[in-house]
């Protein structure tokens, strides 16, 4: 996690150290989920100011939003579109991948 300057005004940014195959992780590492998006109304129409970044928001419930989002993806809403894709035509394969980014992290 890292922690902007005005934190707790502005949400902290959380990316994974080691290769992750999510639909709510970009490739590049970073956690996608509504609640570290900026405070406010979203541009896109997706979310609610409500399901956004609140000041209230702890370092626990961060990490429980994400323990969640790695249980229950969110398809709907891709970070990694080739990732929800194959979670939802393929769930063996997308299965098997994540077997092996499992294997890989604990190799390092």
């Amino acid at each position: 996690m890292s922690f902007p300057h005005d934190y707790p005004n502005s949400p902290p940014t959380v990316k994974f150290t080691s290769e992750i195959w999510h639909p709510n992780v970009y490739p590049d590492g970073t956690v996608c989920i509504s609640i570290l998006h900026p405070p406010g109304e979203d541009p896109n129409g997706y979310e609610l100011a409500s399901e956004r970044w609140m000041p209230i928001h702890t370092v626990e419930s961060i990490v429980l939003s994400i323990i969640s989002m790695l249980s229950s993806p969110n398809d709907e809403s891709p970070a990694n579109v080739e990732a929800a894709k194959e979670w939802r035509e393929r769930r063996s394969e997308f299965n098997k991948k994540v077997s092996r980014c499992v294997r890989r992290s604990q190799e390092m």
